[in-house]
């Protein structure tokens, strides 16, 4: 399974995810409203700008 934010292959520690970086990114995208589900239970993406200072860990 494809990491979700890089698409490099997760971990079992992190699934869906590769790393803890890129599962604070998912977290970051939520607590921020980047991620929203609308009244249809969907989940739409508005871009973030603020993602692009995020930091992954290079594990």
């Amino acid at each position: 399974m494809a990491c979700p934010i890089c698409n490099k292959e997760s971990v079992p520690e992190y699934r869906p995810f590769c790393s803890k970086g890129c599962s604070d990114v998912d977290l970051h995208r939520w607590l921020t409203g980047s991620y929203a589900i609308d009244e249809k239970g969907e989940i739409s993406h508005n871009t973030d700008v603020h993602d692009e200072n995020i930091v992954l860990d290079e594990d």
